[in-house]
Order: C-alpha cells, then sequence, then structure tokens
C-alpha cells in the first residue's frame, strides 16, 4: 500500500512545484463535438450529445482522459480508473497521484490550452469552491446530479461531492490494550506517545478534520475551532501525542497503534494488515463526528471534454458509487441508492457505524478555522 495523499490544505508546496516542472508544451488535440456540431465542451449534460450513447462515442473517439493525484489505493481508485477503462476502452492517464489539491488546480492554470492539462480533479470541498470561483470548471450536470444533497454541489453544477467521510479513531488492538473510542478517551494516561495524525493540520485535510472533529468533541462548533487545538495541546502535556505522521508504514510497524484519520482509510489499513498482524479497529468518536467530502469537477479547458464528462457519468452511476463504497468511502448518493435498491449492502454494512447525517462548516467558517489552526497549532503543540 501506497501512502495516501495527505490533500494539503494549505499552500502547494513541492509537489506543486514538480508538477510545474512536468507540464507539457504541447497544443491542445482537436476538440469533439456534440450531436448539434458544437464543441463538446460546451456540453451540460448527456443530452448535449444526443443522450448516453452520443456522449460515449464522442468521449472513444478522444480516447484519454488525464486525470491527476487519484492513488489507487486511495478510496479503491484502481478499482475506478480500471472499471472505466474496461467499461469504454479510454486510457486513463494519472499524474502526480501523490499531489494535494492545490497541485491539481495549478495543473489546470498553468497548463491551459496544453494537452497534457487535467481534463478532471478530485479536490478537498474548499478547494472546489475556489476552482468555481476562479472560473476554472465546466458547468455539467450528470444523470444523478438531482438525487445528490443540496449541500454537497455546486447549483450551477461546476462541482459536486463524490465520496467522503468521518473522521475516526483507528487501534491496533494487539498493541493497545483497550482500544480508544472517544476524544474523551485519548486523553488517559493508558496511551502514553500512542496517538498520531495524518500529516499537519495546517496543511493535510485528514489532520485539518481531526481537529475540528476534537473541537465539535469539547464544546467547540463550526465556528469554534479552538478546542480542538487546545485538546491536542492537552494531549501533548500528557504525553500522549506522537508528531509522527501516521502511514501506512508506521502502523504496519506499530509506530503508531493509534490514528486519527478518515474512517475510509482506517478501514482500508484493517483489511490490509490483517494478515500482518495487526488488528486495526475503527471507530466514529461519538464525541466529535465530523465529516468531509471530496469533489469532482471538470476543467473548463479539459482537452478532452467528452471523456471528462464521461468520467463523472461513471463515477456517479451505480457502479461507480458502489466502488467507492468498496474503499469504504461513503458516495454522494448513498442515500438514494439505498432507496433505488441499487446500494451494495454488503459493502455498506462495512462502514463504522455513525449516527445522524453529515453536517459541513461554511467556506467562511472553513477559512477562519483554517487560519485559527495555523496561527495557533505549532504554539499548541511544541
Amino acid at each position: 500500500m501506497n501512502v495516501p495523499r495527505t490533500r494539503a490544505i494549505g499552500a502547494a508546496g513541492v509537489l506543486a512545484a514538480a508538477a510545474l516542472t512536468l507540464s507539457a508544451c504541447g497544443a491542445a488535440p482537436a476538440t469533439s463535438t456534440t450531436a448539434n456540431g458544437k464543441s463538446a465542451a460546451t456540453a451540460t449534460s448527456a443530452a448535449d450529445f444526443g443522450g448516453m450513447n452520443g456522449l460515449v462515442a464522442a468521449a472513444k473517439k478522444e480516447g484519454t482522459l488525464n486525470a491527476i493525484a487519484l492513488p489507487r489505493d486511495w478510496a479503491n481508485y484502481g478499482a475506478v480508473i480500471d472499471g472505466f477503462t474496461k467499461k469504454y476502452g479510454i486510457k486513463v492517464q494519472d499524474e502526480n497521484p501523490g499531489g494535494a489539491s492545490q497541485d491539481e488546480l495549478n495543473a489546470i492554470t498553468s497548463r491551459k490550452g496544453q494537452d497534457r492539462a487535467p481534463d478532471v480533479v478530485d479536490l478537498g470541498s474548499s478547494f472546489a469552491l475556489s476552482g468555481a470561483q476562479q472560473g476554472l470548471f465546466a458547468s455539467y450536470k450528470v444523470a444523478g446530479f438531482d438525487q445528490i444533497p443540496g449541500v454537497q454541489k455546486d447549483s450551477q453544477a461546476r462541482w459536486y461531492n463524490d465520496y467522503g467521510g468521518y473522521i475516526s479513531i483507528g487501534c491496533d488492538a494487539k498493541r493497545v490494550k483497550n482500544c480508544p473510542k472517544t476524544f474523551a478517551d485519548l486523553l488517559k494516561p493508558d496511551y502514553k506517545g500512542q496517538v498520531a495524525l495524518n500529516g499537519n493540520p495546517t496543511k493535510a485535510g485528514a489532520a485539518f478534520g481531526a481537529v475540528y472533529a476534537a473541537a465539535l468533541a469539547n464544546g467547540g462548533s463550526f465556528d469554534n475551532i479552538q478546542p480542538g487545538i487546545d485538546f491536542f495541546g492537552k494531549l501533548k502535556k500528557a504525553g500522549n501525542f506522537d508528531p509522527v505522521q501516521a502511514t501506512p508504514a508506521t502502523i504496519q510497524k506499530g509506530e503508531t497503534p493509534i490514528t486519527v484519520d478518515w474512517d475510509y482509510l482506517n478501514s482500508g489499513y484493517a483489511d490490509e494488515f490483517r494478515d500482518k498482524g495487526v488488528d486495526w479497529q475503527v471507530t466514529v468518536p461519538s464525541d466529535g463526528q465530523y465529516s468531509q467530502y471530496y469533489s469532482q469537477a471538470i476543467n473548463a479547458s479539459a482537452p478532452h471534454p467528452a471523456a471528462a464528462r464521461l468520467w463523472q457519468e461513471y463515477l456517479y452511476s451505480p457502479e461507480g458509487q458502489n466502488l467507492f463504497l468498496k474503499g469504504y468511502a461513503r458516495p454522494a448518493l448513498m442515500a438514494a441508492m439505498k432507496q433505488a435498491g441499487t446500494l451494495d449492502s454488503a459493502a455498506a454494512g462495512k462502514l463504522a457505524a455513525v449516527s445522524g447525517v453529515p453536517s459541513f462548516p461554511t467556506p467562511d467558517q472553513t477559512d477562519k478555522a483554517k487560519q485559527v489552526v495555523t496561527e495557533k497549532w505549532a504554539q499548541a503543540v511544541s
């Protein structure tokens, strides 16, 4: 298993620079057309191609899809990519699989008009909002657009959530006698030097989510993340917080026996390491349920606009959504699919238990929270 992308929430770093260095200089290929002869880049639904058959034909003619920052072991993307190629015969070129959301936006802006520009992007929600505000994304409604919850999509269909999950506590039950179930538990003296995050919350989305969840567990709110920072300060003072970034390698070696991370990553580790002597148990803490979803968008100047639109249709079909589910990620259309009887019930039954429905901070709340974490984190855990 490769180290999962951290989905940086701050400014782009070394990966962004590397992505720019690899930029191609070739001109974009001639674009395909819709049923009425217009550029495929103007299509706002499959109906513009005369239906799905027309879209499939146009996409197959292009023959390629440029993706970016999609690790095969993240939310089952390997199976998603293979399934798309097998079904339509379209090659998926996935560049910089370990890249972060800002790297994706950088690639769109720096490669506009080039044949290696990304056709599609998979972004953290705040970056999806930013990209839409910059006019980087095309408006396109997949067949299931109306069934995506309103809080999980842009009203102009420039982006919409595809999959997500909850902050969870993963624990190696063979190394930890009594695994913690809540944030309050993490403060117990039993867990000296054992509690780790997936990165630094000033840069990594999973770690930032952990701080937000800790805030909700300690009297905070979407408007007040400070209690989450204070919590990790207490965890550090108690000697329980381990500043080492948790990765699949550190988990397998027993270096980070308790990891606060997305439930779909922690649940994936449970499967991955079951035969390697790691009894990895996963719990969504009842005292701090925080959810985040990632969002799909089409590059407004995609070199393969028909393939980009067909990719979106595939991801939001029952087949695509169930593939995310098999990777322990909760698909955006989960409720609608359950009602329609198209949800993979066996895969759904393996998810960590949660109560209620997910709620999300507004962009303004997220921006303010990120600013507070940037200003206060280092001091709290130093």
